[in-house]
């Protein structure tokens, strides 16, 4: 588009947009799998997937963002980060029901496109397809001028995935004494951020690039764009032996809001506070920021990415599949009877010297 033209003047550069897509094309296509049919540019994605492995296939659709991680990641310059961590997450959130990943979907909103910076958010998009070997089918770039401050952008996507009907994972299968596992995050993820950038640039006054002794000496940066971890790989063989009672992805509302929404009536969950390690980040937060312990379990994932439940018989077994993974795991509790909540043991008090 010639620069004198009347949309570009109102702030919107079809040129730019056409110009960074074209360079992202190469990234795009080396997410896709055999099931997408056509090439980038089509007003609709086209997938054929391979449905011989079900007897009776059900699709799974999830749609998620990153919420405000975005902000520390626009004001570090690191736009490849996000991409990916929003995979992950709408990863995580269809394979607490037991399904694989399809094909995804993004959308992507500034106020104003910036090649670059959009080149590398659609690679970080496109390095979390490939990753959890699902196909970036298609997606929306939206140039807003007016909406959005300067340099600043929204990012948000939509997974399908597919799970036979017989081995849909919804909780019913949970019982009382079922071991509670959790598998670590690598920090926040991508929920508690207000919360977080509040804490470290406004009450404790500090920029991204500082390093602080509480965090072993890693910049803030670091600590707050940890990525957001998968589980599929983690979880996929458990589901194959059919060894999975029930999930929970922890994600925005804690331990508190996500565990009862996979619990049957009448069973609670007794978890027990220090039987994991807490990254640091979650400590600075607490302390500096003055959140009360019930808070922070509300609002953060504590070092908890995924739940799972599992029959004491059968943990032996899952605990086998992931020390041949690589996979860290925790026993942070119990289900018991009781009234569809999750009850959170404070870690005793270390001894006084």
């Amino acid at each position: 588009m010639k620069k004198d033209s009347r949309y570009a003047s109102a702030g919107v550069d079809i040129d730019a947009k056409a110009a960074a897509l074209e360079r992202a094309k190469g990234a795009i296509r080396s997410t896709f799998t055999p099931g997408v049919l056509g090439d980038v540019g089509g007003f609709g994605g086209l997938f054929r997937p391979d449905l011989t492995p079900y007897r009776e296939p059900v699709l799974v659709a999830s749609t998620d963002g990153v919420g405000t991680k975005l902000k520390v990641a626009i004001q570090t310059g690191r736009h490849d980060s996000c991409g990916a961590d929003l995979v992950n997450h709408c990863v995580n959130d269809i394979l607490v029901q037991g399904a694989r990943p399809l094909f995804f979907l993004d959308y992507i909103a500034a106020g104003r496109i910036l090649p670059d910076v959009l080149g590398k958010v659609i690679e970080g998009v496109a390095r979390g397809c490939r990753e959890n070997e699902t196909a970036l089918l298609g997606g929306e770039t939206a140039e807003m001028p007016g909406f959005y401050g300067e340099g600043e952008y929204d990012l948000a996507g939509t997974i399908v995935g597919v799970v036979d009907r017989e081995k849909i994972v919804d909780g019913s299968r949970i019982a009382a004494g079922d071991v509670v596992v959790g598998l670590p995050s690598a920090g926040l993820h991508t929920n508690g951020y207000s919360l977080a950038r509040r804490v470290f640039f406004e009450q404790m006054d500090r920029r991204p690039e500082d390093r602080l002794r509480e965090l072993g000496g890693q910049t803030i940066a670091d600590a707050l764009l940890a990525p957001h971890l998968s589980y599929l790989r983690a979880v996929s063989p458990l589901l194959a032996r059919d060894l999975v009672h029930g999930m929970a992805h922890i994600t925005g509302g804690g331990f508190y809001d996500n565990i009862p929404r996979v619990l049957p009536e009448r069973l609670e969950v007794q978890v027990k506070a220090g039987s994991w390690p807490v990254p640091p980040v979650f400590d600075v937060i607490a302390q500096e920021g003055g959140v009360s312990f019930e808070e922070m379990h509300r609002v953060f994932n504590m070092g908890v990415g995924m739940v799972l439940f599992i029959a004491p018989a059968e943990l032996g077994e899952a605990a086998k599949s992931w020390s041949e993974a690589g996979q860290r795991w925790y026993a942070i509790g119990n289900v018991r009877a009781g009234q569809r909540r999750v009850v959170i043991e404070p870690a005793p008090a270390p001894p006084r010297s």
